[in-house]
């Protein structure tokens, strides 16, 4: 009699079954080497996107503005004096003058440093000799409460120990716009700056050299005309 045999299965074998967690497991260090990336360029990107998107407006216009935030503060701190424009001695005498600078395109991720066709930035820089304690000191902390209520962000503020510097620095904007002030207490000297965003010039024509504005004159720096 023939042995009997057992029937062979057809049934196919049972395969694993792997959850998400298991899935994810498997591309571990790969997904986190792309979280990172994302992480580090995406930012980067989206602060760069844009950055050449200027305001197309006249070299004088943007310097106005320059000096008007100086005078703003001139007032603020108390000064009475009347600066002409220019300067003698730069660091030592009276100070009144404009500067015009390049912009610069960081490119995709804010790493290049190239300079925008075009594009320019006004500054405005004033300085007053013979200041004495007793005016810079109380001039300082008043311009340095109505920037802060005004608006303006704070990044340093430094009231020197005796003898030592005073510094006052502000921005807002993103720093797109930016002033400064140092009162030098060995010298009894104070300067103060204001520089605006950066614009495009509506007369700028391919060829042209150098910063627009460079050739700006300002008005004398004083005391407001109050009505």
């Amino acid at each position: 009699m023939p042995e009997e045999t057992e029937p062979t299965s057809t049934s196919p074998a049972p395969t694993e079954s792997r959850s998400p967690s298991s899935v994810l497991g498997a591309f571990g260090c790969g997904c986190a080497a792309l979280v990172v990336v994302l992480f580090l360029v995406v930012p980067l990107a989206w602060g760069s996107w844009g950055s050449t998107d200027f305001s197309r407006v006249a070299p004088e216009d943007m310097a106005s503005r320059a000096f008007q935030r100086s005078q703003e503060a001139y007032d603020v701190v108390g000064f009475k004096r009347t600066v002409e424009p220019g300067v003698e001695d730069l660091g030592v005498s009276t100070e009144n003058t404009f500067s015009s600078g390049f912009c610069y395109d960081g490119g995709l991720l804010g790493l290049e440093d190239k300079t925008v066709d075009g594009a320019y930035r006004m500054s405005h820089s004033w300085a007053l000799d013979h200041v004495p304690a007793s005016r810079a000191v109380s001039g300082l902390r008043r311009l340095h409460q109505h920037l802060k209520d005004n608006g303006w962000e704070v990044t340093s503020y430094r009231e020197g120990a005796k003898g030592k510097d005073w510094d006052l620095f502000v921005q807002r904007d993103d720093g797109a716009e930016r002033m400064s002030f140092t009162w030098f207490p060995d010298r009894e000297y104070f300067t103060g700056g204001a520089t605006v965003p950066c614009a495009y010039d509506p007369e700028w024509e391919n060829g042209d050299v150098g910063p627009s504005g460079d050739q700006q004159r300002p008005p004398a720096l004083g005391p407001a005309q109050r009505d």
